[in-house]
């Protein structure tokens, strides 16, 4: 009787382990470092945007009346302080396209054209303007609040600094994205 090759042959282990999430969409050919990078704006955007938050929530940040005042609330600062920290948080999130296939490619549903490459320049030009402004702010503005002199309490200077400082990395992190793509996106243009 000839011996069962099934009976010699190992199974497959069954995988236990439980499904985690689907990873995010990411453009074919993306590192994990760009990726990493460009998610590290978002992050990295988001303390200072938290913060202006918590101040019109009237969350005690250690600030004195004169700080107050001079952010306008009340006020206009409580519609100001929000708009502000959404359109941050959200010029951030744009990064994301620079890795992820909606940064490539037109949605379907817009008019003409859907569905076609998006133009290298396109994303580039706003992007590098981006990366400058960025690096600028970035750095002017955590220096002045790294040196004002301001109503605040030692505690309250200690999370503002925590807030904002994050903020000076947003400027490179988008460059070497913004320096990937294009790279990326020119690579097979090259080679001719």
């Amino acid at each position: 009787m000839p011996a069962d090759v099934s009976a010699s042959t190992p199974l497959p282990a069954k995988d236990t382990r439980a499904p985690g999430p689907a990873p995010a969409r990411t453009v074919a050919g993306v590192p994990t470092w760009a990726r990493r990078a460009a998610m590290a704006v978002v992050w990295v955007s988001l303390p200072s945007g938290l913060w202006r938050l918590a101040v019109v929530l009237g969350i005690p940040l250690g600030l004195g009346d004169a700080e107050y005042d001079a952010m306008l609330i009340p006020g206009w600062g409580l519609l100001v302080l929000p708009l502000l920290s959404l359109a941050q948080e959200g010029l951030a999130l744009l990064t994301l396209g620079l890795v992820r296939p909606w940064g490539e490619v037109w949605p379907r549903r817009l008019p003409f054209l859907g569905g076609r490459p998006i133009p290298v320049w396109a994303a580039v030009v706003p992007a590098a303007f981006g990366t400058l402004a960025c690096s600028v702010y970035g750095v002017l503005f955590v220096w002045t609040t790294l040196h004002a002199e301001m109503d605040i309490t030692p505690w309250g200077k200690w999370i503002l600094d925590l807030s904002y400082i994050p903020m000076a990395a947003w400027g490179p992190l988008l460059g070497v994205v913004t320096v990937h793509y294009y790279r990326r996106r020119t690579q097979g243009e090259h080679r001719g």
